[in-house]
Parts: structure tokens; sequence; C-alpha cells
């Protein structure tokens, strides 16, 4: 134990000798860096943008063709077709076209026809649509009846409780007067106009009830425009057909009631003057047949062209013979002829007109039923176009068994009937009560 102290004493020695002879040795080591300032620290975010695609389908278009006709397959020109959204109207063959529209009803409008809906979902390229008749059955409006509201209230009950379905009202009327208060320059530069009721009133009253509208303008015999421009004077009171420059007053007042809101425009007296005042007018303006139904079919022709894109229907009054007539009666008035251009031909077949022995019957007044069958089947085979036969009816002088006869035999064929009675006054027991169809 003594010595190993010993040992490690004198190891103890040696070593501090060593140090103290041996020269010195320094190690430095650089310190780092002092960092006075730091860069400001930038972020940077990437934007995420998230997209959504919506993928539409839109529904198949497809191109049509097709025709609207009558029953009897006669073209029926002019009417209104509507798909959806798109609408046109049909050449006067009858035909319409559409491009690129989507599946949907039909929607035909012809003039003067009932109108009519069609099912079509693209899977026929062309389609032919039958429209049927309108079947009118009316009863004229007198202007006594038209001014007096508890008449007409009385009047459009009536047709509520019958198979009556239409009115006819005047506008202008054989006084030469215009009956409402007309906006016409012509009516008021020769001081026609002598209003007596609001024809914008009572149409939206009858059509409050369904009934279809009619107007009547009696056209070229006119004693107030005859007076005031003796230029445009045939004979009498007639103005000549033939100048053109006259058809602008009543087509001016057929305009004008479309424009209120009648259905149909029916000319009266369109025509050349008969009796004893056709021979004054025959001797001052010679024409032949030819002619005066050609200048009846001109004046007709040129009222269409402004009517129907109006949507109002046109019908002319005609004389009942001219139906069993070969001949215009000088009158310039041809069944033929007539129905070619409008959409109603109205005959008026009153027996009272007819001569002793027509038919075999020496009084063909009493015997309505015959007369009015004679007549409808003499016309009916001979009318043009698409028109229909509506005749009127005589409404005076009769019971009510002479009345339903000559409506029955009208009502046979399909044909429909206007009453007339000058002051507008119609028996109950005038009138059918079986339900009409359409």
């Amino acid at each position: 134990m003594a010595l190993t102290l010993m040992t490690l004493l004198a190891a103890a020695t040696l070593l501090a000798s060593c140090d103290s002879s041996t020269a010195e040795t320094t190690v430095t080591t650089e310190p780092p860096p002092v960092v006075t300032s730091l860069p400001p620290l930038t972020t940077t975010t990437t934007p995420t943008t998230t997209t959504t695609t919506t993928t539409t389908t839109l529904p198949p278009t497809y191109d049509l063709t097709g025709t609207v006709v009558s029953p009897a397959g006669a073209p029926l020109a002019d009417a209104t077709v509507v798909i959806g959204d798109a609408r046109t109207t049909t050449a006067n063959d009858g035909t319409f076209e559409f491009s690129g529209v989507e599946p949907a009803p039909i929607e035909v409008s012809p003039l003067g026809w009932l109108p009519a809906t069609v099912a079509w979902d693209g899977s026929e390229a062309s389609v032919d649509i039958v429209a049927e008749p309108r079947i009118v059955r009316a009863l004229r409006v007198s202007s006594y009846v038209a001014r007096d509201r508890a008449m007409f209230d009385a009047l459009l009950d009536q047709a509520d409780n019958s198979m009556v379905n239409a009115l006819v009202f005047d506008t202008k009327d054989e006084s030469s007067k215009v009956l409402y208060e007309s906006a016409s320059e012509f009516a008021a530069e020769i001081g026609s106009v002598d209003p007596k009721y609001d024809p914008v009133e009572l149409i939206g009253l009858a059509k409050e009830r369904g009934l279809y509208t009619i107007t009547r303008i009696v056209t070229f015999e006119d004693e107030t425009w005859t007076r005031q421009r003796p230029d445009h004077q045939l004979a009498w009171h007639w103005i000549d057909p033939t100048i053109e420059e006259a058809w602008e007053y009543p087509l001016q007042l057929a305009t004008e009631a479309c424009e209120i809101g009648f259905d149909e425009i029916q000319f009266d007296y369109v025509r050349f003057p008969a009796g004893e005042t056709a021979a004054v007018a025959q001797r001052r303006r010679p024409l032949t047949e030819e002619q005066r139904v050609s200048t009846i079919a001109a004046f007709l022709t040129e009222a269409r062209s402004r009517l129907h894109p109006l949507g109002c229907a046109l019908s002319a009054d005609i004389f009942a013979i001219v139906l069993s007539s070969p001949d215009d009666q000088g009158i310039g008035q041809r069944p033929e002829d007539v129905s070619a251009i409008v959409d109603a031909v109205s005959p008026m077949i009153y027996p009272s007109h007819y001569s002793d022995g027509w038919l075999g019957f020496p009084k063909p007044n009493d015997h309505p039923g015959p007369v009015v069958a004679d007549a409808l089947d003499d016309g009916i085979p001979r009318l043009a176009g698409s028109a229909v036969m509506r005749p009127w009816l005589q409404a005076f002088y009769y019971s009510s068994s002479q009345v339903l006869a000559g409506i029955a035999e009208a009502e046979e064929r399909g044909a429909g009937w206007m009453l007339w009675n000058p002051g507008g006054m119609y028996a109950d027991s005038w009138l059918p009560r079986e339900e009409a169809e359409g």
C-alpha cells in the first residue's frame, strides 16, 4: 500500500515537470457568424380550382310537313297551325311545314271551321289534319235589339235555351248608316255614322255565352254614298262595283269590324242590282255575264286578302235563285265563283220571294220545307273550294211549324242556318232545342 502511494506521487511530479518544459500549442475554433437580420418569410399559396361540368341533354327536334283539309279533302287555306312556340299558316293548297320543332300537340284553327288538336310525338314526318265544319245556327240581331239591353239579354237567353250558337249583327245596314262609332274616314266624310250600339260590349256578352259572332255589311247599295259621290253611281242608290276606288269604303268597315272582335265578316248586297234598277244599270254600263261575275269575285278576293290575315272568316249573301239557275241572273253571282273565294255562302232562301208556281206550288210561300230543300239540293253540289253552305231562312209571316220545317231541311243537309226577322224578334217555339254537336 505504501509503495503504491509513493509510486503515484512520483508520477504526478513527473507530469508537472513535463508541462512546464513543453511549448504551448493553441487551437482556435472560429465562432459561427452573427446574423443580425433575417429576410422576411414569404408564404406561397397555390390556389386549387374545382371545375363542375354539367351535361344538358336537349330534347330532339324534327321537321314536319302536313296539310289541313275538310272532310271531303278540300284544302283549307290560311289556317293557323301552332306547335309549342312555333306558328305558321297554311298555303292555298292547305299545306304547312315546320323546321326543327320539338314534339308537342298540333293546334289548328281554320277560319270558319272548328279548331282541332292532334297529338304529335315526332315519329311522323308528315301529318294530314281533317277539320270539321262549324255548323252555324244563328239569329240576326237587328239594330232595335242591339240598342236595347233588355231585349238583347232576352235574345242571349233564347240562345242559351236552344240550338242557337251564333249571332249576326249589322254594322252597316240597308239604310246606308254605320250603326256604331266608326273610325272610318269615309263614313265621317259622307256623314253616315249613326251609332245605335257598342259592338265591343255586345261581342263580349255574346262570347261569354260561347256564341260565334258575325257582322253583316251592306256593300253596293248605299244611298248616302251615291248621293255624296255621284261619280260612283251606277243606278239609283247602287254603287258601280266595277269602280275599285268605291271598294275601299266597305273594305275599311270590314277591316275595322274584324279588329273590333267579330269572328266573321258577311257582305250583303255584294252584287249588281236586280229588277228595274238592273235595266237602268245595264243601259248605263252594259256588261257581259263574265264581266259581272269577275267583278264580284275580284271584290271578294280583295276582301279575303285583307280579312284572313286578321283572323276573320269571310262570307257572302247571294240570291237563292242563282242556286237553281245556270247563269248569274244579271247580278254577278254564281255559286261556283263565289264559293271558290269565301268561307261560307249564304243564299237567302225566302219562300215568299219565289214566283207562284215554283216547284209546282201555286203559293211557294206556303211550302217552306220543299222550297228550302230544293234550293239546297240544287246549290250544294255547285260549291267549289272549301266553302260551306249556310242559308238565311225566313222567320217572318210564318208559324212555328213553318219556321221549323225550313230549319229541319237545312239540318238534314248539314248546312246550318240563320233566321232572318226584320225586327229581330223570335218566338221560343221557332227554335229547335236538341243539343247541337260542336
